[in-house]
């Protein structure tokens, strides 16, 4: 008997993700969103901030492209956008929950690779290989000489993502490569940056968004199922507690006690759009 495969908590993560963008803010978008200048930083703006984001990105893809691999594509949504621009687009989705969501988005018209980036095989060549907030997951030294080889002659790399900057302090904010490393192994690749934009300042809003919702809404749920337990389960909360504590301390630092803000996320991440040129 095979044994049964754990449920990756990241992965339902991203599902729900979805359900609560749908629920309450009208978008099927993952990412971060791009707040201009006098766009209000409020839960009402943030499917406009999100397109802002998604036009961000098709204003940088080089002139030329036709073709497209959209690597960790998410739900779809900016794939489905692309290809309504006339673009031919190929994901990779290594999320068995999130692909649903993919195929019910873009139907027939890509050919989606169920599967990590560093396991994709395929005989076609790009013009484009796109990492919207999925570059921080793959080693780029995995990622990047990967994304040469599956590179027309002549095909470029966008890169839109945060990095982790060398600063004193523990971030409450997760992932992201070092920067300083990052830019230094790039710069010995066989590619010519022709675009570095910084826009920390511009994304980092979307946090102060996930704090507020946050504190306004998933930290009254959280107490409240533990004033249930502690009254009525006291036991049954005591080794909750004990047995999660780890976690449930983790889970207090991040998400209880408003640390992670846009300050916060300014202070240790360096959002970027990178483009590079194959040469």
């Amino acid at each position: 008997m095979s044994k049964k495969k754990k449920v990756d908590f990241k992965e339902i993560g991203l599902d729900i993700g979805i359900i609560l963008a749908r629920q309450f803010y009208k978008t099927e978008y993952l990412h971060y969103g791009y707040w201009i200048d006098g766009l209000e930083v409020d839960s009402s703006n943030v499917h406009e901030a999100q397109e802002n984001y998604a036009q961000l990105i098709l204003s940088h893809i080089p002139e030329g492209v036709k073709t497209i691999l959209d690597v960790g594509c998410g739900s779809g949504k900016f794939a489905q956008k692309m290809l309504d621009k006339g673009y031919q687009v190929d994901c990779v989705s290594p999320s068995p929950n999130l692909t649903k969501h993919v195929r019910r988005l873009v139907g027939d018209r890509s050919e989606i690779f169920e599967c990590g980036y560093e396991d994709i095989y395929t005989e076609k060549k790009y013009d484009l290989i796109l990492f919207s907030e999925s570059f921080q997951y793959i080693p780029y030294r995995i990622s990047m000489p990967l994304s040469i080889k599956l590179l027309n002659k002549k095909g470029s790399i966008l890169v839109c993502d945060f990095f982790r900057k060398k600063v004193e302090g523990t971030s409450p904010i997760g992932g992201g490569h070092d920067l300083e490393e990052y830019y230094e192994y790039a710069s010995k690749l066989p590619l010519n940056n022709i675009v570095d934009l910084d826009i920390t300042k511009e994304t980092a809003p979307s946090i102060d968004i996930v704090d507020d919702f946050l504190t306004n809404t998933m930290v009254p749920i959280y107490n409240l199922i533990f004033y249930v337990l502690d009254n009525n389960y006291p036991k049954f909360a005591k080794f909750l507690r004990w047995k999660f504590k780890k976690k449930l301390k983790k889970i207090d630092y991040k998400y209880l006690q408003r640390k992670t803000n846009a300050e916060s996320f300014s202070r240790f991440k360096s959002y970027h759009l990178l483009v590079y040129e194959k040469t």
